[in-house]
């Protein structure tokens, strides 16, 4: 890992893989299943003691599909029982103490006119690592890392700040580390190691050493 990566991996990272591509299509992991668990497994999720009308909203084939048309929300019978005006024939009923609010209505009408389709819980999906981004100064990238960031940087309209010098470095990635400042002896060290992995192994010295640990233990 390169060493602009270490010190904003966490930050950056969690900006780029947290912010999907703008959408208009509903995703069900995502914004359906949530309304479903908090509003219908009650009587349709997976204790069969409670479930009603033999219909499970917790797995795909629980007889969802038979109260659905795909495509076509008016002839759904799922959204004729949600949207219904009499109390009784209303989804969730009264008597649950759970109601669907018009907007929660509104997005599961909208995933039905797109097709209703059903994704598997992403805990049981098998993580696939993406492919690096184009980015605008490929010859920025060092690693595959450093494409995600600069990708988001790209979406923002910002640049990379230029790189630091190595005893500014050193300084960062030892008071991030360890929260002390590097000693006379380890700049010394650090700007004499002419190798193309001396960042890295300054990084994997202080990961090994004592301080490392008080650091972490500190919250």
């Amino acid at each position: 890992m390169s060493h602009r990566n270490l010190l904003t991996f966490v930050s950056l990272a969690a900006c780029v893989y947290a912010a999907p591509a703008k959408s208009d299509r509903v995703d069900f992991d995502r914004q359906i299943r949530p309304i479903f668990s908090d509003k219908c497994f009650a009587c349709h999720g997976p204790d069969e003691k409670k479930r009603m009308a033999n219909l499970r909203l917790d797995e795909k084939d629980g007889g969802a599909y038979q109260r659905i048309t795909p495509g076509d929300p008016a002839h759904s019978k799922l959204v004729e029982r949600i949207s219904a005006e009499k109390p009784g024939r209303r989804m969730p009923p009264p008597g649950s103490g759970l109601s669907l609010t018009k907007n929660q209505i509104d997005l599961i009408v909208k995933w039905i006119e797109q097709g209703a389709e059903w994704k598997t819980h992403w805990a049981y999906v098998p993580p696939k690592r993406p492919d690096a981004p184009a980015v605008s100064n490929p010859g920025w990238v060092r690693n595959p890392i450093d494409a995600f960031v600069l990708a988001r940087l790209d979406q923002e309209g910002l640049k990379p700040a230029p790189e630091a010098d190595r005893i500014t470095l050193l300084r960062r990635v030892t008071f991030d580390l360890t929260g002390l400042p590097p000693t006379p002896s380890d700049i010394d060290a650090f700007l004499s190691d002419k190798s193309a992995d001396a960042y890295e192994k300054v990084v994997d010295r202080l990961l090994a050493s004592p301080r490392y640990g008080e650091r972490m233990a500190m919250p």
